[in-house]
């Protein structure tokens, strides 16, 4: 008696490759509404093509690059079966990052791991990052969609970008330009924005119990919608103040929180003072502390309390600053001032209690 077995195929393994290719027709019609005029040709080619001669027009250009993704958000949004916002947090890691030295966003790529293709829940990703490059004001250029069954669950997912950007070299910004007595301007975050969810998903699923379609009065909406709340794109906000007043650096507070992000951008001989009472951090970031129990210093290392990028200002700007932010509907206040730094161990400082 004989057995006949047949071949093992690609499809068998569990990868299917006419998914993918279903995948791609959906996403196309929202890559095209990211283009720039230096784009040239379309979705599906094996590397993406920007004209670099728009670059002609720098006496010395600088391309600025960064990487990141959305870090354990992504299941927040897998639990709720939500896939079109989890992309606008992750143009923000990216392009927000390429901002802060002054550059502009030019393009991103992506690249969507799944443990199994469903078209439509790639093509909802796609769609929210490709929303969140025209908030960036850069070209979705690319990006890779990888099927890894039995490596990932067949609903599970993470994303990862990366892109490039542009500035003059005598505008490149950072701590060179700034000097003692400059004003920190704090820039409002639309919430957690996308760091310590590791700590988040802990304290509030598993510890305090809470469930993701549960009502909380003090958010106003369900916790689900509250932590998938999109994370603020700043970029375009940055580039309008940088061409209208002077700015000597920006700082993009995200994992390590305020007082360590702001560190990065300060010089040694200098110190930034940041004034809790200056503002009020959003009913979440209470709710996360007393759920959890997390000390005050423990939450200002690992979330953004409310801030998710300052501008480093000499004083004659601010007004402008602050007059320019309002004019886009960026909620900004004066937070803090550059000072020496004295015996200070770190280049920042949170100071004060937060306002009631």
């Amino acid at each position: 008696m004989s057995e006949t077995k047949s071949g093992a195929s690609y499809a068998s393994a569990g990868v299917d490759i006419e998914a993918g290719d279903r995948a791609v027709e959906l996403m196309k019609e929202w890559v095209k509404k990211t283009q720039r005029p230096e784009v040239l040709g379309g979705l599906g080619g094996f590397a993406g093509l920007f004209d670099a001669s728009a670059l002609k027009k720098y006496e010395r250009p600088l391309l600025a690059s960064a990487t990141d993704g959305v870090g354990t958000k992504v299941d927040i949004a897998r639990q709720l079966g939500v896939y079109d916002t989890i992309g606008h947090d992750l143009v923000a890691m990216v392009m927000d990052d390429i901002v802060v030295c002054g550059a502009e966003p030019l393009f991103m790529t992506d690249y969507i791991c799944v443990g199994k293709v469903h078209p439509e829940r790639v093509a909802a990703i796609v769609k929210g990052i490709a929303e969140g490059c025209v908030l960036a004001g850069c070209a979705l250029v690319g990006g890779e969609t990888a099927e890894h069954p039995g490596l990932l669950g067949a609903d599970d997912f993470d994303v990862a970008g990366a892109g490039t950007g542009v500035v003059e070299y005598d505008n490149l910004l950072g701590p060179d330009r700034i000097r003692k007595g400059d004003a920190v301007i704090a820039m409002a975050s639309s919430g957690l924005h996308s760091n310590g969810y590791s700590l988040v998903r802990h304290v509030l699923l598993d510890r305090a119990g809470l469930t993701l379609d549960r009502h909380v009065d003090e958010l106003g909406r369900t916790l689900g919608e509250e932590l998938l709340e999109p994370t603020k794109i700043y970029s375009l906000d940055c580039l309008s103040l940088t061409s209208t007043t002077e700015v000597h650096a920006y700082s993009h507070i995200t994992g390590g929180g305020l007082a360590a992000n702001l560190a990065r951008v300060i010089p040694d001989g200098l110190h930034a003072t940041v004034d809790r009472a200056t503002w009020t951090p959003d009913p979440v970031f209470d709710l996360v502390g007393s759920a959890g129990r997390v000390e005050r210093l423990e939450l200002e290392k690992t979330l953004n309390m409310g801030v998710g990028m300052m501008a480093i200002v000499p004083q004659d700007s601010v007004d402008v600053a602050l007059a320019t932010l309002a004019d886009r509907g960026v909620d900004s206040w004066v937070a803090g001032e550059i000072t020496d730094r004295g015996d200070h161990a770190t280049g920042a400082e949170l100071t004060g209690d937060y306002a009631k």
